[in-house]
């Protein structure tokens, strides 16, 4: 917390309850940002301090807290709430420069810009934090990436940066495909100018566990790889057992990677890439088994031409294979060809046949449709940012300041429910709106 040194014999908070502002102290004081003020502090050193650093950031905590679009906004809210002046630390009895100023406020962003590391620190210890405090957490991870809209002009002449556009964003594009109930197809295309955010969330908790901040073009599967290889991201990979993503994050070397350096079983969902016409593929050294681009594994009777699928009886992790029964035995179904037929009892298939298609949980089994629908989890984050963050409508032009922005974000986020776990109120946890 950044704790504000000397207060006044005269507090708001002997007037009435601080309300809507508990969310707000809530944040301040389950925030580990230490580190940051005391660098921002020898920065300042003798220079002028009408407002203190201390004030200054938690000021800029609010803007974040109480869904702010600028900081015009912020400092109106500032100039008739005397409450909210005392808990981020300004003189609430003074009476010439009260609130900062707008500039004021800018020169204090680009210092927190100066020192980016240190704010993304805060979101690592606040994770360690949380491992601390939850079981489990981290043990699964939901994968996803959220567009963000930048209003600031698409195209211009001139290059220089003036900070009304943003030189940084570029277009990216997303094209959708589904079936409708009556067996057609339908396609949409969407195209946004700004940016990407990329996360990893706890499927169990609905909390972030890692981000990264891309322009719009970028790839999914190439940013995922970026954090799966990111050092600062190890811990969170060492607690993990399942990683879930949609078909967007559908790529071999993330599947491979992620069990053979850190068993970390994927439920990622896949892609039909193989050519019109091929519906199965012969499974190596069989006769009569064939599987699908879904893993799903089928026999075919030699007499009858009948097709069944193969009951599947666990992963193998010694033999890094999967377990398969024929269906007459499992089942008791009959079989014609059942004296006869090469599977006598049951088959094993090497992930090694096709690490996309075959991974350690099968996919045609109900244990993955079931681990799947988790994966919603993200989407839920993502939509808290949209509504309870502003990312929908706001005023940040340039990466840095995006992802700066970002950060903070899911810095509340994480200090919110860390905050409410020591209240022992872990049902509000995810509440970014509601106060205790």
């Amino acid at each position: 917390m950044a704790i504000i040194s000397q207060r006044d014999l005269f507090s708001w908070e002997d007037v009435e309850n601080l309300g809507d502002l508990e969310r707000l102290q809530l944040v301040l004081e389950n925030l580990p940002d230490e580190k940051l003020m005391k660098k921002l502090e020898k920065d300042r050193q003798n220079g002028r301090d009408d407002h203190p650093v201390r004030a200054m950031w938690n000021s800029f905590l609010a803007f974040i807290v109480f869904q702010h679009k600028s900081i015009e906004s912020l400092r109106r809210e500032l100039s008739r709430n005397a409450q909210l002046r005392d808990l981020c630390g300004f003189d609430v009895f003074r009476t010439k420069n009260v609130i900062p100023s707008a500039s004021a406020y800018t020169r204090f962003q680009k210092k927190l810009l100066e020192h980016s590391k240190e704010v993304r620190s805060i979101f690592r210890s606040l994770q360690r934090l949380l491992q601390r405090s939850l079981p489990s957490f981290g043990s699964m991870i939901a994968c996803d990436s959220k567009a963000i809209h930048s209003h600031a002009c698409t195209f211009s002449k001139k290059k220089e940066k003036d900070g009304r556009r943003d030189l940084d964003a570029d277009v990216g594009k997303k094209t959708y495909k589904g079936i409708r109930q009556d067996g057609s197809t339908w396609e949409k295309k969407v195209s946004w100018f700004g940016y990407k955010l990329h996360l990893f969330v706890d499927a169990t908790y609905e909390l972030p566990l890692a981000y990264a901040l891309t322009k719009a073009s970028s790839s999914d599967i190439e940013a995922a790889r970026v954090m799966i290889h990111n050092p600062h991201n190890a811990s969170i990979l060492k607690q993990c057992n399942l990683f879930l993503a949609d078909k967007g994050y559908d790529d071999t070397q993330i599947t491979r990677d992620l069990w053979d350096s850190h068993d970390i079983k994927t439920v990622i969902d896949i892609r039909d890439m193989w050519q019109d016409g091929e519906p199965s593929r012969l499974l190596p050294d069989q006769e009569n088994v064939t599987y699908d681009y879904k893993g799903t594994v089928q026999c075919h009777c030699l007499k009858t031409g009948d097709v069944k699928n193969l009951a599947f009886c666990g992963f193998e992790k010694k033999r890094k294979t999967l377990k398969y029964r024929c269906p007459a035995k499992a089942y008791g179904s009959s079989c014609a060809s059942c004296h006869t037929c090469p599977i006598r009892d049951s088959i094993r298939v090497s992930l090694d046949t096709d690490r996309r298609v075959f991974t350690p949980i099968a996919r045609s089994s109900y244990k993955w449709k079931k681990l799947y629908k988790k994966r919603s989890s993200v989407e839920r984050v993502n939509s808290r940012l949209d509504t309870s963050f502003g990312f929908e409508d706001h005023y940040v032009r340039g990466q840095k300041k995006m992802e700066l922005q970002c950060c903070l974000s899911l810095c509340v986020m994480l200090s919110t429910a860390l905050g409410r776990l020591r209240q022992k109120k872990p049902e509000l946890m995810r509440s970014l709106v509601k106060a205790a």
